[in-house]
This record gives structure tokens, sequence and C-alpha cells, in this order.
């Protein structure tokens, strides 16, 4: 008599959601449509008033994969996520969260759980990513595709390469999830980095060379505000400054924190150089603070002539972020 083969392991699919009538259908359309069918998919609405609740009530109508949790009250965006990894399945092996206004791949859910099941030892799956017309998510030789924890966030804090992408980006082991309460920590500006850099303490990294999830580029969403403010070049500094002395010999600290802080500075040069208003260096005086540090305006001055003369010779690069500055002003 053959014996049955075991079911593919059930993969817990999250999307906490606000207010995103404009994107959800076609996130959900992206999920369900996975080759991967061995999953659930929590929908979860923190108090929507433009018509998101209805768009996932109607899928849910319609798959029976699909829950949809209303929740009690309103919650700011990390808090929400939170509590939507709070209904994760106890029987799920994986969970996977994506955002409201992202899409999937067909084959993201298969891809990273092969990958997964294949490496017991693998806590966090990332990939490829399309943000816009560009992919996103590289650095990594072709052949690498499992890494140990401490190896990968080396990197990160020598070679600046980043592969975490956002929380659509990753998919996690549940056990993780379920053992971290809360999964993401509240206080902090950059969360879901600082959540990848802890658990990879611990666990090895596994990576996917192919684009498996789509970032929709809207500057007037959380993660399209972040950007405009270089917020990618502040986070890479706040996390070399938070986990660099635990990974990093002393003699590594201080020879990458230097040139971190010169190419921050000089992009802060350049801030300066485009007139960027009050809410610029805000966000980046309250960032910095979070690791103990100031915004340093006699290292901003200095950086000016050198970015004046980038500017000067990139004059195309100059222009566009110019542009960009006046759709962002109306």
């Amino acid at each position: 008599m053959m014996e049955s083969s075991p079911s593919p392991p059930l993969v817990s699919v999250v999307t906490p959601f606000y207010n995103t009538a404009d994107g959800l259908a076609e996130c959900i359309e992206s999920v369900l449509g996975q080759s991967y069918e061995n999953f659930e998919y929590i929908l979860h609405d923190n108090c929507s008033d433009d018509g998101s609740s209805e768009i996932a009530a109607s899928w849910a109508a319609k798959d029976p994969r699909i829950r949809l949790i209303r929740a009690d009250r309103f919650r700011g965006q990390v808090a929400n996520y939170n509590q939507a990894l709070s209904h994760i399945s106890k029987q799920s092996r994986y969970c996977k969260i994506v955002q409201a206004d992202d899409q999937l791949d067909p084959d993201c859910l298969k891809s990273m759980v092969e990958l997964a099941e294949a490496h017991p030892r693998v806590g966090l799956v990332s990939s490829h990513y399309r943000e816009g017309d560009r992919v996103r998510g590289t650095g990594l030789p072709a052949h690498e595709t499992v890494l140990s924890g401490e190896e990968i966030i080396r990197r990160h804090l020598i070679d600046g390469i980043y592969l975490f992408g956002s929380p659509t980006t990753v998919l996690f082991r549940s056990e993780i999830v379920r053992q971290r309460q809360p999964f993401y920590a509240e206080d902090r500006l950059h969360e879901d980095t600082e959540a990848c850099y802890e658990i990879l303490h611990d666990w090895d990294f596994g990576f996917v060379h192919q684009v498996l999830s789509y970032l929709r580029v809207d500057p007037e969403s959380t993660y399209g505000r972040m950007r405009r403010l270089d917020d990618p070049l502040l986070d890479g500094l706040i996390t070399f400054h938070r986990y660099g002395p635990r990974f990093l010999s002393p003699g590594e600290f201080q020879h990458h924190r230097k040139k971190r802080e010169e190419r921050y500075y000089r992009r802060l040069a350049r801030a300066v150089l485009l007139a960027r208003g009050p809410e610029y260096w805000a966000y980046h005086r309250a960032g910095l603070a979070t690791v103990g540090l100031k915004l340093q305006w006699g290292r901003v001055a200095r950086a000016i002539p050198a970015e004046l003369l980038s500017m000067a010779t990139d004059p195309r690069e100059t222009l566009h972020e110019l542009k960009a500055r006046i759709r962002w002003n109306h």
C-alpha cells in the first residue's frame, strides 16, 4: 500500500489595512492567485472608513481561506501589525505579511517555503523585489542562498547591502512570530529592520534570487513619505550604531562608522542645497536621537562644497530631485 505524501505546511498570510481602498483588491487577488495553495489569509481591518472594509468583505465571501478580522479600536500602524500577527493559526509553520499597497508574484509562497523547508535553521527568507520600475534587494551573489544570520548582518553593516526590503518582502517561521511578543517593537523608528536583525542573531538567512514581490510607489503612503525624507540612509545609520558594536570588532566599527557618517552628511548637505523643509530636519533629528546622536550642522556645512560639485556634474539627477520636490509640495 502506497503511503500518502505529507501535506505542505500551512502558511499564515497577513494583510493589516487601514483606508487602502485604492490597492487592496489587487493585493488580495495576488495572494489568492498563489501557486502554493495551503495558506490561510488574515485581513485585519484597522477601523477603515473609505470602503476598504467592504472590499475585504466581498473577497472573504468568495474564498474560505480568508478570515476578515475587524479591530475593536483604531491603533497606530505598528500596533495594528502586531495585533494582526497575533491571530495567525497555531498550526501554521510560516508567516508572510503582505502590505495592503503591495502584491506578490504567483510563485512567491512556493519559492520561499521550498527554501525554508530545505533548511530548518533558516528563520527568515527574503528575495529580490520590484519598487516601481527598479529591482531592489540586490548585492548577494547568485550562488549564495543560505547564510548564517551573523554573516548577513555583517554584510549589511560593512557593505551596506540591504536585503530585507519591506515587511512584504520577507517570510518568517511562525514559531518566531509567536515567540516575539510584540513582534515589532513599537518604540523604534525602523521596527521592521530591527526585527530582522534580532531574529538573525539566532537564525540563518535564506534568499531566493527572483523578484517575488512588488511594492507600490505612492508618495502619500507611510512608506513613500519615509523614502522622500531620505529614510533608507537614516535607517542604515541607526541600525549601524545600534547593532554594529554587537557584530563588529571595535576597529571595524570605528572604520565603517566614519564611512557611513560621511555618506550620511553628504546627503544632508544635498538636502540643504535642495532647500528641504522643517519636516525633513525634524525627522532626522528625531531619528538620530534614538541612538544618542545629534545632527551636527558643522559636518553638514563642510560637506556642501563636495556636494555642490557632485550636483554640477550630474545635472540630470539634480533636476529629477527638484521636480520631485515640486510634486511633493503640491
